[in-house]
C-alpha cells in the first residue's frame, strides 16, 4: 500500500486523473443502460397522466396544455436538470398558485407569468441561492415525502370507490402483476418494469372480456396534434405586470422548494449527489420551454421520480424518455391511450404512493427524538389537511426553527460562585434572543458581595437580543451599587458586544 501511494500521481494532478470529467460524466448520464432507462421513463409516463390531467382542472387550463407543458418540462430538464433521473410536470402546488390567475384573468395572463417565473427561477440558480434548501431539516423532507403519499393515494379514492366490480377486478390484477410478477419470473422482469405490464395486461383484459370500464378517454380530452408555439397576447403595461408579477413570485417559488425537495428525496434513494443550483437553472428553463409550448409551468413530481428510481431510472434517458413518450402517446398513440383502463393507473399510483411513503418513520417515531418526531407529523397533517405542500414546509421549517432555539436556549450554563468579596459569575453557551431573558434573571438576583466579576470565556454572543440584554443586567447591578468587571473578553468570540456596546467594556 505505501509503494502504491508513493507511486500514485500526487496533488492536482491525482485528482484531476481520478476525476471523470464533466463531458464524461454528462455522455455517462445518457448513456448508461439505455433500455432500462427507457422502459423506467416510460412507466414515468403513465404515472404523470393522471396527475397531470387531475392538476389541470385545479389551474383552470385544458388537459391538453398542461400534457404538453409536461412535455416541455421533461425534455428540458433531461438536457438543463442538475439531478438526472427526476421527474417534472406541469402538476403539485404550482397548479394551485396558478388557478387564481388563470380564473381571475384568464389562461392569457398565464403565459407571461410562467416566462416570468422561469426568469426568476434561472436567476436564483445562477445566483448559487440554494443554500436555503440547508434550513430544511430531515423531519420536514419526510414529513413532505410522507404526505405526498397520502395525497397520491386519497386522489385514488374516488375512482376506486366508483370502479364496481369489474374495475375492482383489473386493479387487484394491476396489483397482483406489479407486485407478484417480479417475484414469480425475476430474471424477466429485471428488463420489463411490471407497471408496463400492468398496463398492456389490463387494457387486453377489458378489451377481451368487452367490459365497459372507466378509461384514460373518460378523464379529459386529450391532445390530438402536435403542440403549437404559444405567444403571450396581454398588453405590455404596468398593470399587466402588477396583475402577473405576484403570481410569477408564488410560482417560481413554489416550484423550486418542490423541485430541491424531489431531489433530496432521490439524492437519499440513489445514494448520489445533485446539482442544485444547476436544477434550479434547468427548471427556470423549462419553464420557459412551458410557457412557449404549453403555458403552465412545473416543478419535480416526487411521486413520479420514485417510481422511476424504483424501476431503474437514474439517468437523463429516463427523464427524457417521460417527457418524449408521452407525446408520442397524445400524438401517434391517442385512440389507444384513450382507452387504456383507469384501473391500470389506479394500480401504478397505488404503488407510487406506497414507495414514496416513508414506513420507516413509523418505527422511528418510537426512537427519535420527539421534538423532531412532531415536526414531521406536524408537516404531514398541514400537507393533507390543506392540500398545499409549500404551505406545509413552510410551517415545518418554522417549527424546527423554534425547537431548535428552545433547545439550544436550554443548553445556555451559568454558574455563580463567590470568592471572598466577589462574586464570579461564568457563563457558557450560545446567547441569543431564546436564552437572553435566562442571563437577564441570573444577573438580577440580589448579591451578597460588592463586587461581580462576569466571565465570558465560554459564552458567544449571537444576536442584538443577547447585547441588549446583557447592556441591560449590566446597567441594573452597577445602579445598586455593586462594581462590575467584565472578564475573558475576546474579539473572535464577543466582537459584536464590543462593536454595538464598547462602553460597556469598561470600567
Amino acid at each position: 500500500m505505501a509503494e502504491n501511494s508513493a507511486l500514485a500521481p500526487q496533488g492536482p494532478a491525482a485528482a484531476q486523473s481520478d476525476q471523470p470529467s464533466w463531458l464524461s460524466l454528462y455522455i455517462r448520464q445518457w448513456t448508461q443502460k439505455p433500455t432500462r432507462e427507457v422502459l423506467a421513463g416510460m412507466v414515468s409516463t403513465f404515472a404523470l397522466i393522471p396527475e397531470v390531467i387531475a392538476f389541470s382542472y385545479i389551474a383552470g387550463v385544458t388537459p391538453a396544455m398542461a400534457l404538453f407543458s409536461t412535455f416541455a418540462i421533461a425534455v428540458t430538464l433531461s438536457v438543463f436538470g442538475g439531478r438526472p433521473g427526476m421527474i417534472s410536470g406541469a402538476a403539485g402546488s404550482v397548479a394551485l398558485v396558478a388557478a387564481p390567475l388563470v380564473h381571475g384573468y384568464g389562461v392569457d395572463y398565464l403565459i407571461p407569468a410562467t416566462l416570468l417565473a422561469g426568469l426568476f427561477q434561472v436567476g436564483f440558480g445562477l445566483l448559487r441561492l440554494e443554500v436555503v434548501m440547508d434550513y430544511v431539516s430531515a423531519e420536514v423532507v419526510t414529513g413532505f415525502a410522507n404526505a405526498l403519499a397520502i395525497l397520491i393515494f386519497s386522489a385514488q379514492v374516488p375512482q376506486i370507490t366508483h370502479a364496481g366490480p369489474q374495475g375492482w377486478g383489473l386493479m387487484a390484477l394491476g396489483l397482483a402483476i406489479i407486485y407478484g410478477a417480479p417475484r414469480l419470473l425475476p430474471a424477466l422482469f429485471e428488463r420489463i418494469p411490471s407497471p408496463l405490464v400492468c398496463i398492456v395486461a389490463l387494457y387486453a383484459a377489458a378489451e377481451f372480456m368487452g367490459w365497459h370500464v372507466a378509461t384514460i378517454g373518460d378523464l379529459g380530452a386529450l391532445p390530438t396534434g402536435w403542440p403549437e408555439l404559444h405567444l403571450p397576447h396581454v398588453p405590455l403595461t404596468w398593470h399587466s405586470l402588477g396583475i402577473i408579477l405576484p403570481a410569477s413570485v408564488a410560482m417560481a417559488a413554489v416550484g423550486l422548494l418542490e423541485s430541491m425537495l424531489t431531489a433530496e428525496i432521490a439524492d437519499e434513494r440513489t445514494q448520489t449527489s445533485s446539482n442544485a443550483g444547476q436544477e434550479c437553472t434547468g427548471l427556470g428553463l423549462a419553464n420557459l420551454a412551458s410557457s412557449l409550448w404549453g403555458g403552465i409551468a412545473g416543478c419535480g413530481m416526487i411521486g413520479q421520480t420514485v417510481g422511476n428510481i424504483r424501476y431503474g431510472g437514474v439517468g437523463r434517458l429516463s427523464t427524457f424518455t417521460s417527457g418524449a413518450f408521452l407525446l408520442a402517446l397524445m400524438v401517434a398513440l391517442h385512440g389507444w391511450v384513450a382507452r387504456v383502463p383507469v384501473a391500470a393507473l389506479v394500480a401504478i399510483m397505488v404503488m407510487v404512493s406506497a414507495s414514496t411513503f416513508s414506513w420507516q418513520s413509523l418505527r422511528d417515531l418510537r426512537t427519535h427524538p420527539r421534538l423532531g418526531s412532531l415536526v414531521m407529523v406536524l408537516t404531514v397533517v398541514v400537507v393533507v389537511a390543506t392540500k398545499n405542500l409549500a404551505l406545509g414546509v413552510l410551517c415545518g421549517v418554522m417549527l424546527s426553527g423554534v425547537f431548535f432555539a428552545w433547545a439550544a436556549a436550554r443548553m445556555v450554563n451559568i454558574t455563580r460562585s463567590v470568592q471572598g468579596d466577589v462574586t464570579v459569575c461564568a457563563i457558557e453557551g450560545q446567547i441569543f434572543f431564546a436564552s437572553a431573558r435566562r442571563l437577564v434573571h441570573t444577573l438580577a438576583e440580589p448579591l451578597t458581595t460588592p463586587n461581580l466579576v462576569v466571565d465570558l470565556r465560554g459564552a458567544h454572543f449571537l444576536d442584538v437580543s443577547a447585547v441588549a440584554a446583557f447592556e441591560k443586567a449590566v446597567e441594573n447591578d452597577r445602579k445598586r451599587g455593586v462594581n462590575v468587571t467584565i472578564e475573558g473578553f475576546d474579539d473572535a468570540r464577543h466582537g459584536l458586544l464590543s462593536q454595538l456596546r464598547p462602553a460597556l467594556l469598561e470600567g
